[in-house]
């Protein structure tokens, strides 16, 4: 049995993707650049609102100082439309409901912005987390370990007893990275073949699957 389980946010806990690309595009049609379909979307996400803001930016659009200013006008544009379609994923409420029932620890680490990434949870997910911690500048971001490593510290959390669960290849790296156990999440924004190349040590196909594997059961 896991006693604390850390979880990436997007993709994991909540489904972000339609606001995610909704901001991106908007930041492109104003600039008359190129926009991108949401699935195309799913694979620029995963490491940070600045390296999504490269990603959509054209190349002759990537210099420091102009994606300083891209990345603004971004987070502005999320600020405003964070909530237009996001949702926690079925189940998940309910599932992080009974681990605090239980008494078992759950954190938040992500990619995305700390700001950003603390007000999403804390309204679509009111008192269900124990901490957040998403990128601050000074801290490198996921794949790296240092920010988790902080956020354990935190919890008081045993390695040997705590679980990273997430959806992409990023997400399974940063938990191997920490030493910890890693399961990855079906319903996210990538697929099966990807966690299993990051060497997943678990998958789940739905919340009920992870609620068994966290409280002992082999999945």
């Amino acid at each position: 049995m896991f006693t604390t389980v850390i979880f990436d946010l997007d993709g994991t806990l909540l489904n972000t993707i339609q606001d995610l690309a909704y901001c991106a595009n908007l930041v492109c049609q104003a600039h008359g650049w190129p926009t991108f379909s949401v699935d195309t979307y799913k694979t620029f996400v995963g490491n940070g609102m600045p390296k999504l803001v490269e990603r959509f930016s054209p190349p002759d659009q990537r210099s420091p100082e102009v994606l300083a200013g891209t990345l603004r006008e971004y987070l502005a544009a999320y600020a405003i439309h964070k909530e237009d379609t996001t949702a926690p994923y079925p189940g998940i409420s309910q599932l992080l409901a009974s681990l605090k029932e239980e008494g078992i620890q759950v954190g938040v680490f992500s990619n995305k912005d700390d700001g950003p990434a603390k007000a999403v949870v804390e309204h679509y997910l009111p008192g269900l987390v124990h901490q957040v911690k998403g990128r601050v500048d000074g801290v490198p971001p996921k794949p790296d370990p240092a920010g988790l490593h902080a956020l354990m510290k935190d919890l008081s959390a045993d390695p040997a007893h705590t679980l990273f669960v997430g959806d992409s290849n990023v997400d399974i790296q940063t938990g191997r990275n920490g030493g910890l156990t890693t399961c990855g999440v079906l319903w996210g924004f990538r697929s099966r073949e990807e966690l299993i190349q990051a060497g997943a040590n678990h998958l789940a196909a739905s919340p009920e699957e992870l609620a068994a594997l966290i409280r002992g059961a082999s999945v």
